[in-house]
């Protein structure tokens, strides 16, 4: 019997093996850990899509991780879709339930996701990470900024879902836009799934630990200044294209106390922003180590 050609399995690619649950679940789920359960699936649309409604029917506890190994629903910031080839990358969603701390601040649960990620990724994988407001992981790729990964927030339940979608083994003509990037091609040390959501959900149980023992207070934590220390956005001249349709010009000086994005204005005034699209019009990027 002739065996059936591997290269006509979009599973096959040896350079992507499949994530192992078992170690993953041995490596993080301790009785005094911040994740309760773990779960990997080879498909779903999305996981932020399956956890939200999991949160919803009060069938996901605090620290619920779930990993898929392809989405082919992914969602962005904005309804944006995010699509890459099996096991090329992390697409992994978490459910976390902050408590009493004020719903006004939960804000800045996507915020420390970001820092989390770019922090853990950067010891992981040996790559110079920096965030740009709100949600996007940046990589440098033959002195170009490039995108390689997002994070999104949704409220559910009693708590908020956060999905992070990361290239990891991307290959140049497998990227989706000429503005994306993977840790590959940014020179990772490793390129290791397993390594690298590891590391990127200890940094993870870190940040939100001191978070919620600030009582959400981003300043008092240290987050706020981390963000600040890793966003490639500050410093620079940009284009916030804002929700309606109206755009804002101008410096972005600082990340205020609620994770707002603070533009200097042509005219002096500063002015926070809450929600929007950023385009970098000049600038170097700062780096996150």
């Amino acid at each position: 019997m002739t065996p059936p050609d591997a290269s006509h399995n979009r599973w096959s690619d040896l350079d992507r093996p499949p994530l192992n649950a078992t170690a993953l679940r041995r490596g993080l789920l301790r009785p005094d850990a911040l994740w309760t359960s773990l779960e990997v699936v080879e498909s779903t649309g999305s996981t932020n899509t399956d956890l939200a409604e999991r949160a919803r029917a009060g069938a996901a506890a605090e620290g619920t991780v779930l990993v898929a190994e392809e989405q082919t629903a992914g969602r962005g910031r904005l309804e944006r879709s995010w699509t890459a080839p099996p096991r090329s990358g992390l697409f992994f969603s978490v459910h976390l339930e902050p408590g009493d701390i004020p719903v006004e601040r939960w804000g800045w649960v996507p915020l420390l996701a970001g820092v989390a990620a770019a922090t853990g990724l950067a010891k992981s994988a040996g790559v110079d990470m920096s965030l740009k407001w709100p949600n996007d992981l940046l990589v440098s790729v033959e002195g170009e900024e490039r995108k390689t990964g997002g994070i999104l927030g949704e409220f559910a339940g009693d708590g908020i879902v956060v999905g992070l979608g990361i290239n990891v083994s991307l290959r140049a003509e497998e990227l989706p836009a000429p503005t994306a990037g993977s840790l590959a091609l940014a020179g990772a040390v490793s390129t290791d799934r397993e390594t690298l959501l590891r590391a990127v959900l200890r940094s993870l149980e870190h940040w939100y630990g001191a978070w919620k023992a600030a009582d959400g207070d981003a300043a008092a934590s240290g987050l706020q200044a981390a963000y600040a220390a890793g966003c490639a956005t500050l410093d620079r001249r940009v284009r916030a294209e804002l929700p309606g349709g109206a755009s804002l010009v101008g410096e972005a000086v600082a990340i205020d106390g609620d994770g707002r994005l603070v533009l200097s204005a042509e005219d002096g005034l500063q002015q926070p922003v809450s929600a929007g699209d950023i385009v970098h019009l000049r600038g170097a990027a700062g780096g996150l180590t």
